[in-house]
């Protein structure tokens, strides 16, 4: 009890007797919520255990634990005797869920859980792991923008591929955690083969100038071995290389020969 005198609580072998020197007067008593105005305390008490068994007797009782996951509140079940409550012995993570889409089609994931969720203050959250089935949370990275319990994919691609992680959260606790896993099978779309095909096509296709005649250019080997192959251009350079080449030999000589002189 509150002792208003000095502002403490006082211990129930501290507290006077009601009944000592107050037979005569009426007290006022705060039962279960409500002012009562007695005689005596013997009277208030058992009022106040009918209304409180009344309004037990109205309560609900608590729903049973729905597998396979999740923290489920609407499933919490209070102990009075022991003056503490318990939840399901379920895990967080739910069991991953295969989903198998044609290359080119659409994906799609609701984040859903067959218990009751609080109706206030839910937030969802998306992450992704590429290329691999798993429910350890270091391989996840976040996606932005992705907050609705719906996840919608089109169109389905090769590298969409791995396993995609809902977190359902209350008031920043989470009460669940799902994944899908979604593995992409089937060829490339026809319109997409065409396209690569021509890409190919690009890649392999030489311009024509390339594939063009070079004009020959013999050498004078080539020249004196077919003399029907001279045309008039190549005759003039063929007279004109003969006449540079006597002239060579013609100084060679001069030289050689004033040496010569010049030497006796």
């Amino acid at each position: 009890m509150w002792n208003e005198g000095d502002g403490r609580f006082l211990g129930l072998s501290q507290m006077e007797d009601p009944r000592d020197g107050c037979a005569d007067s009426e007290q006022l008593l705060v039962v279960a919520g409500d002012t009562v105005s007695v005689g005596s305390f013997r009277v208030a008490f058992p009022d106040a255990a009918k209304k409180m068994q009344k309004v037990i007797l109205q309560l609900k009782e608590a729903q049973a634990c729905i597998p396979p996951c999740g923290l489920q509140e609407v499933a919490r079940r209070f102990r009075c005797r022991g003056c503490y409550s318990t939840v399901c012995d379920l895990p967080l993570d739910c069991p991953v869920k295969d989903v198998t889409v044609t290359r080119g089609q659409q994906a799609m994931f609701s984040c859903t859980v067959n218990f009751q969720l609080p109706k206030e203050e839910i937030t969802y959250s998306w992450k992704f792991a590429g290329g691999i089935r798993t429910q350890d949370l270091s391989y996840f990275r976040e996606i932005p923008r992705a907050q609705g319990y719906l996840a919608r994919i089109r169109p389905v691609q090769p590298t969409h591929g791995g396993t995609f992680s809902c977190v359902i959260t209350h008031d920043q606790r989470p009460l669940a955690r799902l994944y899908f896993f979604l593995n992409v099978t089937g060829p490339p779309p026809r319109g997409e083969t065409e396209l690569q095909v021509s890409f190919r096509e690009v890649l392999r296709w030489a311009p024509r100038e390339a594939e063009m005649i070079e004009p020959w250019r013999p050498s004078l080997g080539e020249l004196l071995a077919s003399p029907e192959a001279l045309t008039p251009g190549n005759q003039c350079l063929l007279a004109a290389a003969v006449a540079l080449a006597s002239a060579g030999v013609t100084v060679l000589a001069w030289i050689f020969f004033r040496w010569y002189l010049s030497s006796s």
